[in-house]
């Protein structure tokens, strides 16, 4: 995970072309959201998806993925702590496989 985004930081890196194929069908360059792109860049991780952590990161400056990816980590675990009927706490520290606390 850390790996996509030190990648995503370096200053040499050109800009990604989305458009075409996948992208909008009317060729031009569609802008991505930051919410989209944490999860994308998320969902990559997961999956150990080089390619796609790399796709999503050229979405959206740095500080915007770091922001969506804690947004999207929030949510979930307030997701999960309630359909386990948990604190959210109990869940991270179980997520991470910490002791309770």
């Amino acid at each position: 995970m850390f790996d996509g985004l030190r990648k995503f930081w370096r200053a040499d890196k050109p800009a990604r072309d989305e458009s075409g194929p996948g992208g909008d069908p009317s060729g031009h360059k569609r802008a991505h959201n930051l919410f989209e792109a944490a999860a994308v860049y998320v969902a990559a991780c997961a999956e150990d998806d080089q390619a796609e952590m790399d796709r999503a990161t050229g979405w959206v400056s740095p500080e915007a993925l770091s922001f969506g990816v804690n947004e999207l980590a929030c949510r979930a675990v307030i997701a999960l702590a309630r359909e386990r009927d948990e604190s959210p706490q109990d869940v991270a520290r179980t997520l991470l496989g910490l002791p309770a606390a």
